[in-house]
């Protein structure tokens, strides 16, 4: 294979076959270089994060899951660095190419496994999600991409960075492929039935560009027609930015603890890494146990909200991909509009679906459906049907 795109770990060779005859025979992945492959250093977009560590002797669940299915390891793709990122440009590995969004970011963490998929290199990626990490690149990419319940999939074998918000995701190209590998992931026959009432989340689309919620209503239209029953509600009525706020509270309180033992080796980093360190550092307990309450409140909306045979949606993303090689100082407010609409995810833990199928002058944007804890299968049934209607 030809890594046109920058999107594999420079001077890595992997190759494994996966179990013949599997329900993912003649499908080819790539794993986010947080996921153990054994025999490989385990990455994680930093130099001096494998120093002093043993090489994996197993590969983590998600790849070992995929492996069993009859999917072939092609690669283990580019992280932003301990995957404390959004926009997937890393200071050490580079930014791999947006296929579909040429000059612009791929998104992060999981920049290399959506670039790769984008680009038709695998048809299949692991990635991970804590802050929207395989959610934004589904959008900017142009794929589906799911964050599943939280808890759902064994993480094992996966490197963590905050525990209460880390989950598996995966990327795909088109419905029928992301429908394959999440029955065998999720270890569920995807339904036939479909949710019977939709919410359109009116906050989110307010609050996002006005181009991407105009290039949206006629997803949401269509995806109206196919569930039946629409109503228009807020999805945080405390303020999004609440929310936000919030979530920027816990996970780098709980990244800090996470790498605390590594950073007493003064590891080299980027400088955006190590600020988001720094304040998670100076997070203090009073204010952990704020968001720690918002965190229930958000968790009791949704849950209000979404009764059995309920989705809502939302944008993915506030904006397409924005260019590349922007300064610190105008990634900033990016981050923190991209956080307003992801920060749900780990404050609540639901299921979530990024659906591809809109764009902004060229540059893709997605459309999220939301479902109830464990309804993983049903948001891939809605995103199969979503497309057949196109």
């Amino acid at each position: 294979m030809t890594d046109r795109i920058g999107a594999f770990v420079p001077g890595t060779d992997i190759r494994l076959d996966g179990a013949a005859g599997g329900p993912l025979s003649g499908l080819t992945f790539a794993a986010k270089d947080l996921f153990d492959v054994a025999g490989h250093p385990t990455g994680g977009g930093n130099p001096d994060w494998p120093t002093g560590r043993p090489v994996p002797d197993r590969h983590a669940w998600a790849v070992q899951r995929l492996l069993d299915g009859g999917a072939s390891l092609i690669g283990k793709t580019i992280t932003d660095e301990v995957s404390l990122g959004i926009l997937g440009e890393s200071a050490f590995d580079g930014t791999p190419v947006n296929v579909n969004a040429p000059g612009r970011v791929p998104g992060g963490s999981s920049s290399g496994s959506a670039a790769a998929v984008a680009a038709g290199l695998c048809d299949t990626a692991l990635g991970t999600d804590t802050g929207g990490s395989v959610r934004v690149p589904a959008s900017f990419c142009g794929l589906y991409g799911i964050r599943p319940t939280h808890g759902r999939l064994p993480v094992e074998g996966m490197m963590p960075q905050a525990p209460t918000s880390d989950t598996t995701g995966w990327f795909a190209r088109d419905a029928a492929t992301f429908a394959r590998v999440s029955s065998h992931l999720l270890g569920e026959a995807i339904p036939s039935d479909l949710p019977t009432k939709l919410l359109v989340t009116t906050d989110t689309f307010a609050f996002a560009e006005d181009a991407v919620a105009a290039v949206l209503t006629p997803l949401v239209d269509r995806l109206a027609t196919l569930i039946g029953a629409r109503e228009d509600v807020l999805l945080a009525p405390q303020g999004l930015s609440v929310w936000a706020r919030a979530q920027r509270t816990i996970q780098p309180r709980e990244a800090h603890e996470t790498f605390k033992p590594w950073l007493d080796t003064n590891p080299r980093m980027a400088f955006g890494v190590a600020r988001g360190l720094i304040q998670g550092a100076a997070v203090t307990d009073m204010e952990l146990g704020w968001a720690n309450q918002m965190r229930r409140e958000a968790r009791a909306r949704l849950k209000f909200l979404l009764p059995p045979g309920a989705i809502l949606c939302l944008p993915t993303t506030p904006f397409p991909a924005p260019p590349t090689g922007l300064s610190i100082s105008q990634q900033t407010p990016l981050r923190e509009q991209i956080t307003c609409l992801c920060a749900f995810g780990g404050l609540a833990g639901r299921p979530q679906v990024s659906i591809p199928g809109a764009t902004v002058q060229g540059l893709p944007v997605g459309l999220s459906i939301v479902g109830g804890p464990g309804t993983d299968a049903s948001l891939i049934a809605v995103a199969q049907a979503l497309e057949s209607l196109s």
